[in-house]
């Protein structure tokens, strides 16, 4: 070999190192399939909480990602306020691998792993089965609920996790029970306990101009059984959508006059001020009807109507003003206990198994199950102890937040050990 030749052979293998060298040193590289829905903060919230634990955790990773069709523009915009370098891509998967749209194409060819986020069941699966046929990379799945009658099919991809983590302990008895086999299965809490948007401006806006003092009012979510998405979505109703519409008539006087009765508690000897809110498109209107307009005249006066829905970022601006919430929603309870906020649980069988997670954080006493009868009378005193014992109840709070801490740290542990 001349001279020269040897030198451009040399050279070659040094920048072929080089590139190697530069190839290993990259950021690990997180597809987040996530974002639901837009009709329900909560749904809305899963996505900027994994973003924050990935940002914390796992700073080293780059993440983008891979949204539901319905994500709004409004939404999309806070999610860039908090995230601002966060790329976003929508669009499915077919049969053949191939992506509806380039970006998400370009998206799942960049990533080194897919990870399914927070969300009331394994709520992408198809997209998430498209993606391991085709690609043959790994995935995880994070702090999900899982009710049972998973096809064949669906276990079978369950088993091919790295990880499943279950955001309420029913959700891992349920997987174990149906035979589901992963290499790591778990408790792992929802990723919306690590939301921190925040729009302070229209919040703080709001609470002047209803006479709602920091730390002297408390929240209230009402809700029905039964989501009205035919309502929300300006659908006909079907066979079901009667169904559960009946459900809902049987049931809400039954599940709003223990708020009632805890409201007017909570006015009459703390002095505190109420403010009723929405956590979805449906509840102003319940609100209004079932608790505002019900409740006694010298009651009603120190109670507030937040009569327009509300993204994720200026609610949460609310909570941490407040002295505290209660209602019959899971994840605005859940976004306030991961800001230092105290918050009650109301649940039933319609709202699947998610809200035993409370026992699961250390919160049991903070629990109400209206389908247990003895349950209702006990929301009110525990609402009145909720604010008249402001020491006790900031160390239940700061020992389920550091819990919860405690297993996201793990969690995302796991996580990262599955990235190059």
């Amino acid at each position: 070999m001349n001279r020269r030749a040897f030198v451009q052979t040399s050279l070659a293998s040094l920048i072929t190192l080089a590139l190697r060298a530069e190839e290993k040193k990259r950021a690990p590289r997180i597809l987040l399939r996530s974002s639901w829905q837009v009709v329900n903060i909560g749904d809305i919230a899963h996505t900027p909480g994994v973003l924050a634990l990935i940002e914390k955790l796992i700073p080293e990773a780059e993440v983008r990602l891979w949204a539901s069709g319905d994500l709004s523009k409004e939404v999309m915009a806070m999610e860039h306020v908090r995230f601002p370098k966060l790329r976003i891509v929508k669009g499915t998967l077919g049969a053949s691998g191939r992506a509806s749209n380039a970006e998400l194409g370009e998206a799942v060819a960049w990533c080194d792993f897919l990870l399914h986020g927070s969300g009331p069941s394994f709520v992408a699966h198809k997209d998430v089965a498209a993606f391991v046929r085709h690609t043959g990379k790994p995935f995880g799945v994070y702090g999900i609920t899982y009710g049972g009658g998973a096809d064949a099919a669906q276990r079978e991809l369950m088993g091919q996790a790295k990880f499943l983590f279950f955001r309420d302990s029913a959700s891992l008895a349920q997987a174990r029970s149906d035979g589901v086999a992963c290499p790591v299965m778990a408790f792992g809490p929802d990723g919306a306990f690590a939301c921190d948007l925040r729009d302070d401006a229209p919040a703080a806006a709001f609470l002047r101009a209803h006479g709602l003092e920091d730390g002297k009012f408390l929240c209230c979510i009402p809700r029905l059984r039964n989501t009205p998405y035919w309502k929300i979505r300006n659908k006909p109703m079907d066979a079901e959508a009667d169904r559960k519409h009946a459900r809902n008539e049987a049931m809400k006087e039954h599940d709003h006059a223990p708020l009632r009765a805890a409201i007017c508690a909570v006015v009459r000897e703390t002095g505190l001020k109420v403010l009723i809110c929405p956590e979805d498109m449906s509840q102003m209107a319940v609100g209004k009807e079932m608790l505002v307009d019900k409740l006694p005249e010298d009651v009603r006066k120190s109670v507030v109507w937040h009569e327009d829905f509300w993204l994720t970022a200026e609610a949460l601006s609310t909570y941490v003003r407040s002295a505290g919430l209660f209602g019959l929603e899971m994840h605005s309870p859940i976004m306030c206990i991961g800001n230092g906020v105290p918050a009650i649980v109301c649940r039933f069988a319609e709202q699947t198994s998610k809200g035993f997670m409370w026992r699961d954080i250390g919160l049991g006493e903070w629990l109400f199950d209206f389908d247990n009868e003895a349950d209702l009378a006990r929301l009110a005193p525990a609402a009145l102890q909720m604010v008249k014992d402001p020491a006790g109840t900031r160390a239940k709070v700061a020992k389920a937040r550091a819990f919860v801490a405690g297993c996201q740290r793990e969690t995302m542990g796991v996580v990262k050990s599955h990235l190059p």
